[in-house]
């Protein structure tokens, strides 16, 4: 089988969230992928999400309510452990919809809203890191 390449950075859609255009950073240190959410509350065994930030105006700040979610331990890149949600959902890249595991995390601070992982990089992409928007670029066309 062979990998499609990825660059470092890329623009993706995420449907069910009702994300679109979304900067993501392929992060091969990191094992899960981690996706900005404003707001998380647990309520009755539903989990409700917002997606809005300031620094990226594609977050549409509409909630997204989860009936299936986990949660998992994350080590962070400073190696604290933090205890996070985790949502299956779906990534469109290179004109093919993919199933993703994604950890909710506050990443208003960061460059990039939505990190990609190992986790599902595996077998899949390989990474080179002289590249940036190879899936974007080729929608555009």
């Amino acid at each position: 089988m062979n990998k499609q390449i990825i660059g470092r950075t890329d623009i993706a859609d995420f449907p069910e969230l009702n994300l679109f255009d979304i900067d993501i950073k392929i992060d091969t240190g990191a094992y899960t992928s981690a996706i900005h959410c404003s707001e998380i509350a647990e309520i009755d065994g539903k989990l409700y999400c917002t997606f809005h930030s300031e620094d990226h105006p594609n977050f549409s700040g509409k909630q997204v309510v989860f009936s299936s979610f986990k949660r998992t331990d994350v080590k962070s890149s400073n190696g604290f452990r933090e205890n996070r949600f985790k949502i299956k959902s779906q990534i469109l890249l290179f004109g093919k919809t993919y199933k993703i595991n994604l950890t909710l995390s506050t990443r208003e601070d960061m460059k990039f809203p939505v990190l990609i992982g190992r986790q599902f990089l595996s077998k899949k992409f390989m990474v080179d890191v002289d590249q940036e928007n190879l899936s974007y670029a080729q929608r555009s066309k």
